[in-house]
């Protein structure tokens, strides 16, 4: 009884880390979108979240929200000096994300600055 016991928690063990492994490690989709970064916020009360929105439009009405892990410092840090400025950024959109990894699921792994299309000179 006691042998199968611990064959049932060791195959338990081992789908519960199949399964966040295929979560982390296989994205769905990975792109770029360009527009204004509007804001850029430190969120939340036990686990604290990076969150960020992007405007794709010129009246504000398309937004692409987003997450960026603690991991991810240097994009952390260039977002938030270019915060208010057009800009292209890579991301990573995953199946699903979980309370300590953000709200959204899409994560951005780079970040670059860009002219913006709707500045006329």
């Amino acid at each position: 009884m006691k042998r199968i016991l611990i064959i049932i928690v060791a195959v338990f063990v081992l789908i519960l880390a199949g399964y966040f492994a295929f979560i982390y490690y296989v994205p769905y989709s990975k792109g770029y979108r360009s527009g204004e970064l509007i804001r850029m916020s430190h969120k939340g009360v036990l686990m604290k979240t990076w969150e960020g929105e992007l405007s794709q439009g010129v009246s504000g009405s398309q937004i692409f929200r987003f997450s960026v892990l603690d991991s991810d410092q240097k994009v952390i840090d260039s977002l938030n000096d270019l915060e208010g400025q057009y800009v292209k950024l890579t991301y990573v959109e995953r199946y699903k994300t979980f309370s300590w990894w953000g709200d959204s699921r899409f994560f951005i792994k780079a970040v670059k600055k860009e002219t913006s299309p709707f500045k006329y000179k």
